[in-house]
């Protein structure tokens, strides 16, 4: 038994200084991109009101950032979970929500912007539909998140409009 308990411990040992001198897979500047995201937010409304919290984590050895959405009042509750794909050098999104909603996003970094768009959706009348989500970072810290739907003739829905300010 004394045996064994030896070797687990030298096992254990022998994978923790492996694990730590390893390369970090996502410790790059595309992996970076969208890190002014990271914190913990008060989000209002363009009209002042408090439209909720929103926490996000960088998560899996920086390889994730975490979204955890929860509305002013409580009853709506979403997460999204963000990375990079390298294959096709573009950040991914996949939102999930209490609402049973999927969304699917992908895009890049366009200066002080990550705009997030998703696969045009056909509809019954021929057209499309896009989904684009852009967070707009300031000068002052705050982020501006915009969540518009394209239909195929331009004309544009906002579905979301908020103001990120990092909580005290």
């Amino acid at each position: 038994m004394r045996n064994a308990l030896t070797g687990i411990i030298l096992l254990l040992s022998i994978s923790t200084l492996i694990a730590q001198n390893a390369p970090c897979a996502c410790c790059t500047d595309a992996h970076a991109e969208f890190d002014f995201w990271i914190g913990e937010w008060d989000v209002t409304l363009p009209n002042g009101d408090k439209a909720g919290e929103n926490s996000i984590v960088k998560e899996q050895a920086g390889c994730v950032i975490k979204e955890s959405w929860t509305s002013a009042n409580g009853n709506f509750t979403g997460t999204s979970f963000n990375y990079y794909n390298e294959e096709t050098a573009q950040w991914e999104q996949l939102w999930l929500d209490v609402a049973g909603t999927i969304l699917k996003l992908k895009g890049k970094r366009e200066g002080n912007q990550m705009i997030l768009r998703s696969d045009p959706a056909p509809q019954e009348d021929g057209t499309s539909l896009v989904q684009q989500i852009s967070y707009t970072l300031h000068e002052d810290g705050s982020i501006r998140q915009l969540w518009e739907v394209f239909k195929g003739d331009n004309s544009v829905n906002v579905l979301f409009d908020g103001v990120y300010r990092k909580k005290i």
